[in-house]
């Protein structure tokens, strides 16, 4: 960890050049980098997007039964990393795809919540599923169609996927749907 606002993965040598790095603060800069010893490559590390949907069916949400880690078992909406070369609705897709086998037409974002103790950020989209045909994917141990009342809440995954379910449903109540904006700040065993 370079500092403790700015946790980063430990990197011992250079993706360019295969060389040692050091830990400093480049010229024009104000925070410690990775910089190569011998290319002088400053290595920035960013926070990782993960893109997603809540994906709706006749008032009905679906959400997929984790197959991996982190939270085996536990249940999620369709969501994971940004690739490159995609943008976050291509990748919201892409993931309810493959997730649950299902074909999405997505809508506005809905969700942006801020994870920066995990050097991560969600951006959730609402998306209307194309048609009932769904089944689990590879990461998924199963797939489902969810009403409000019958959401499993103790068996959520993330606080993310609770805290976008529980604006979702307030506002599918009301007819009207407005972007939400989170920063979920948790310190070590204590959340906040």
């Amino acid at each position: 960890m370079l500092t403790e606002r700015h946790p980063v993965t430990p990197m011992k040598y250079c993706s360019q050049c295969g060389d040692p790095v050091r830990v400093s603060i480049p010229d024009g800069d104000n925070l410690p980098r990775y910089v190569c010893s011998s290319c002088d490559t400053i290595h920035y590390q960013n926070p990782r997007m993960v893109v997603g949907c809540v994906p709706e069916w006749q008032g009905q949400v679906l959400l997929c039964r984790r197959a991996i880690e982190p939270r085996h078992g536990y249940w999620t909406l369709p969501a994971g990393y940004l690739e490159n070369g995609e943008t976050t609705v291509e990748g919201a897709a892409r993931e309810t795809l493959e997730e649950a086998n299902a074909r999405v037409e997505i809508d506005d974002l809905y969700t942006m919540i801020n994870l920066p103790h995990i050097n991560q950020v969600y951006l959730l989209f609402r998306a209307r599923l194309l048609d009932d045909r769904f089944s689990p994917g590879e990461e998924s141990l199963e797939t489902q169609l969810f009403a409000e009342h019958e959401i499993p809440w103790q068996e959520l995954a993330f606080p993310t996927v609770g805290f976008t379910l529980e604006h979702y449903f307030s506002d599918l109540r009301r007819g009207h749907f407005e972007v939400r904006l989170k920063d979920m700040i948790f310190r070590r065993n204590n959340r906040k």
